[in-house]
């Protein structure tokens, strides 16, 4: 007998579609009012971009030291070693160094060096994700500017290459 009722019994009823269409409308309006707010706000937050500076005729001041200051990259020899954990994992960088001034060959090699005997230490869950590249990106920056005094201003990544 309980069948028959179970049958018999009217189903509940959902709000009307045109209820939900209106809900979703009047969401979706909500939302685009937000994300416009948000952005004005943000906007209105940013300071203004500087303007470029003017070119000077031929023959007066010279621009700022600011400006003149010219960085040079030197590449170094690709590293490709094993990592400590795990062992059959090998990894492949090319390395460039931001410099004021170019560095003697014998300074490059022992930043080389260095760098290679760091990523033989290296285990792969430290690297994992964009903080463990950045983590070994200081951690390399750190160990050449260590290893030239001071002279190495950063270290570009151009290619990490894990297999």
């Amino acid at each position: 007998m309980a069948m028959a009722d179970a049958e018999t019994a009217p189903m509940a009823k959902g709000p009307s579609i045109l209820i939900q269409i209106a809900m979703l409308a009047g969401l979706t309006v909500v939302a685009l009012g937000m994300g416009w707010g948000a952005g004005a706000y943000l906007k209105s937050q940013q300071a203004a971009a500087p303007k470029p500076a003017q070119t000077k005729a031929a023959g007066s001041e010279a621009a700022p030291a600011a400006s003149s200051v010219k960085l040079v990259t030197q590449d170094l020899p690709p590293i490709t070693t094993n990592m400590a954990a795990p062992t059959e994992t090998w990894v492949r960088m090319d390395l460039s160094l931001l410099l004021d001034l170019p560095l003697p060959t014998e300074t490059v090699a022992a930043i080389h060096q260095d760098l290679l005997a760091f990523m033989r230490t290296v285990k792969m869950h430290q690297v994992e994700g964009p903080s463990g590249f950045q983590h070994l990106k200081a951690d390399l920056r750190e160990r050449a500017m260590i290893r030239s005094d001071g002279k190495v201003r950063d270290v570009l990544i151009r290619t990490l290459v894990y297999e």
